[in-house]
């Protein structure tokens, strides 16, 4: 019987650098199709565009961008608000999909220093080619529900959960 993702909640960066930090340390089993090196660049991906801006995507994809942050996006982002947890399978950008077997380690170091960044950023944040414009609340949140949604795949050996 496959292993099924978990329900974490973060409160807080501090939170989740733990539970990524004791994923690495304890090890894990998949519950998903990514293993932590690729949550980490990923995580890591999403947690760079808002502080250094979003890939400019081709024609096709932007136009469907602005369709969706016209029409349903909106209610989207406030049911993920609300209730803290992101829909599996939501579509990403290809781009932020590495190949597995990376170096763990060194995926998690810099999704750490990606937090780090974002965490102590100044100014507004870039807006998102879905969201649009958030602020810094809303923005920490969705991306405290993010770092939870896909760790969440991720099962620690022991079972242990540090939040």
């Amino acid at each position: 019987m496959p292993a099924q993702q978990r329900l974490l909640s973060f409160r807080n960066f501090g939170e989740a650098k733990e539970e990524s930090r004791m994923l690495l340390a304890r090890g894990y089993t998949q519950a998903g199709k990514w293993d932590l090196a690729q949550v980490c660049d990923h995580l890591r991906d999403w947690l760079t565009f808002p502080v250094d801006g979003f890939p400019r995507q081709p024609l096709p994809v932007r136009i469907l961008l602005w369709v969706l942050k016209n029409t349903v996006a909106p209610g989207q982002f406030r049911k993920m608000l609300e209730t803290g947890r992101m829909p599996p399978g939501t579509p990403t950008m290809p781009e932020t999909v590495s190949a597995d077997g990376g170096d763990p380690q060194k995926a998690l170091d810099g999704f750490l220093k990606a937090m780090e960044r974002f965490e102590t950023h100044q100014g507004e944040y870039h807006p998102s080619p879905l969201f649009g414009s958030v602020d810094r609340q809303a923005a920490t949140r969705l991306q405290l529900i993010h770092i939870g949604h896909h760790l969440g795949f991720l099962i620690p050996m022991d079972g242990a959960r540090t939040v």
